[in-house]
């Protein structure tokens, strides 16, 4: 089993435990929110985790299918989504920080993890090191960002702090997979056993 995997699990446990004597959990409108950049993943890695988490027929998951144009914001009803989802997985791509509008999605992500919301990376061609410390294309895309004038220093630092937060996060790394569809599986297995335990 990869160290990934391991590190979610024990965090699953301590989750639980901590969890034990609390409130009951509030009614999330989706068990998952997709964060993801589609030039890397859409067509192929993203469209079958989305279909197979839908297939399970207990999974509901939130994707969004829109691609804003440059310049634009985030949409409210976006934010709201993720507010009403109990958990959020992120495939951090490539180019996953090139997009303002993704990291905006993490940066709200990011904000709802106080409240008791999870977390779930997946290092999708990318070592967490690179996300962690933004080497490499994160590094490059965050210089454009606060180079471009579009974003005060204030917005691209947070972006900064919640990438390494993401990075220092345990998830899935794709390459300890013989192939995608096996890391698919395994996903879908881990978020339906973590959806019943909450039911």
């Amino acid at each position: 089993m990869p160290k990934w995997t391991k590190d979610i699990e024990a965090v699953e446990a301590t989750t639980q435990a901590t969890n034990g004597n609390s409130d009951p959990a509030p009614q999330w409108k989706y068990d998952v929110f997709l964060s993801f950049r589609g030039v890397d993943t859409r067509v192929s890695f993203l469209s079958h985790l989305s279909h197979e988490l839908e297939n399970s027929g207990e999974i509901r998951t939130f994707k969004d299918d829109k691609q804003l144009e440059i310049g634009e914001d985030i949409s409210q009803s976006l934010l709201t989504a993720i507010e009403e989802s109990r958990s959020a997985i992120i495939v951090l791509s490539k180019n996953y920080a090139f997009s303002a509008w993704c990291l905006d999605e993490l940066t709200k992500i990011c904000q709802c993890m106080k409240g008791k919301k999870r977390i779930l990376p997946i290092f999708f061609d990318v070592d967490p090191s690179v996300v962690r410390y933004q080497k490499d294309t994160f590094g490059v895309a965050l210089q454009k960002h606060a180079r471009s004038g579009r974003y005060d220093i204030v917005k691209v630092e947070q972006w900064k702090a919640d990438l390494t937060k993401v990075g220092n996060l345990s998830g899935w790394n794709l390459k300890d997979y013989k192939t995608e569809r096996d890391l698919i599986e395994h996903i879908v297995k881990f978020v339906l056993k973590t959806v019943r335990q909450n039911t």
